[in-house]
């Protein structure tokens, strides 16, 4: 292994512990305030003392603002660290992080505080190196769990080198160290219902039922639902809300769809399926979330393998479904490089957990893709 990944890796690691304690200890959901800029606050106390701090406005209007660190160097390449302190678990669910055996449990310990403690690893790192870089930013977003707004910092890191975010990671089937270079976009439909409401009792075929239209229409439209077709579409209803009494027929309503493929163009088509009205029933479907797909697998092919070669083991690429802010850089910054986080598991429940020998490893992985990056200024 390259020296200077494994000195480096070795001291991120001795300190990775208990920064992740620390991150897990703040409750910091997704639109609290308070909780971001606790998190941010020792985010920024990670950071290398010559790090210049910029507070950046959230693309969710009423979030706190983001966090932009940047080292400035000597060198000619620039590398963006990527991350998010927000989490989906909520205060009521809140809890310290918890030691069982390797596992470090709590939430957003892999989703993704312990990806943000390595690449404020990285960042330290990379400090004492400045003749490597003209830049390093580090940018936390503190709105990524539930973002429907266009993500607003595409523009202003356009023109770097490379990008590297530090969502959990993974092996491959073989065992290997696996990076993410390939994501589906994803897309969320709200369907609104408006009908009549009536007695349920008394005069129920007066009403139009808007609950019903709604089961109907997610039965319909989840027939779109082909992820092993030409466009790996999957539809799937997750969220419904209607009727506000058990003896009234329900007025108005909503319907909620995730939807992951391989184009955001196919969730237009299933936008388009959706009728006007149904029995009676008015409906109204619109897109309110669509997040591009990302797909870095030739672009990064050669530095995965140089990078593999200064790690002393294999870096393959792999894909991955969930969203993530990585594919929205990718049509800007073509060596991006997602999943380099931890290992864990149980992201996004109670039972959230990082692998704590991992933490050391993954470490290594993102050092080696950050040098070698960094390293082509020299050829």
């Amino acid at each position: 292994m390259d020296q200077f990944v494994a000195d480096s890796a070795a001291a991120i690691a001795s300190r990775a512990q208990r920064e992740l304690e620390a991150l897990v200890a703040v409750s910091s959901p997704s639109g609290d305030i308070d909780g971001a800029e606790e998190a941010i606050a020792l985010c920024a106390a990670f950071l290398p003392p010559d790090a210049e701090i910029e507070r950046a406005e959230s693309s969710t209007p009423g979030s706190a603002p983001d966090l932009i660190a940047r080292l400035t160097g000597h060198g000619s390449r620039r590398l963006l660290l990527l991350g998010h302190i927000d989490t989906v678990i909520g205060h009521e669910s809140h809890a310290p992080l918890r030691h069982d055996g390797d596992r470090l449990y709590g939430p957003g310990a892999v989703d993704m505080k312990g990806g943000d403690v390595l690449a404020l690893g990285v960042a330290r790192a990379l400090a004492a190196h400045t003749e490597a870089f003209a830049e390093v930013a580090l940018l936390l977003v503190t709105d990524e769990e539930w973002r429907i707004e266009p993500f607003c910092h595409v523009e202003r890191f356009a023109g770097y080198d490379a990008c590297l975010c530090f969502e959990g990671g993974q092996l491959t089937g073989d065992g290997d160290e696996g990076v993410v270079v390939q994501r589906k976009a994803a897309g969320t439909m709200r369907v609104r219902a408006i009908g009549r409401a009536a007695h349920s009792g008394s005069a129920p075929d007066q009403g139009r039922n808007a609950l019903l239209a709604l089961a109907a229409t997610a039965i319909e439209v989840a027939g779109h639902h082909n992820p092993s077709g030409p466009e790996r579409l999957s539809v799937v209803p997750t969220v419904v809300r209607s009727g506000e009494a058990f003896n009234v027929v329900p007025a108005e309503g909503e319907l909620l769809f995730d939807m992951r493929a391989d184009r955001s163009d196919s969730f237009q088509t299933v936008c388009a399926a959706v009728p006007a009205e149904l029995d009676g029933v008015a409906l109204d479907a619109k897109l309110q979330r669509v997040w591009p797909g990302m797909d870095s697998w030739d672009a990064t092919r050669d530095l995965l393998e140089r990078a593999g070669a200064r790690l002393g083991r294999p870096i393959v690429g792999v894909p991955r479904g969930g969203a993530s802010d990585a594919s929205h850089f990718a049509p800007m910054i073509p060596l991006t490089v997602d999943g380099l986080g931890p290992r864990g598991g149980g992201a996004h429940t109670p039972e959230e957990f990082v692998l704590a020998p991992t933490l050391r490893e993954r470490a290594a992985v993102a050092l080696a893709l950050a040098a070698e990056v960094l390293a082509m200024n020299d050829s």
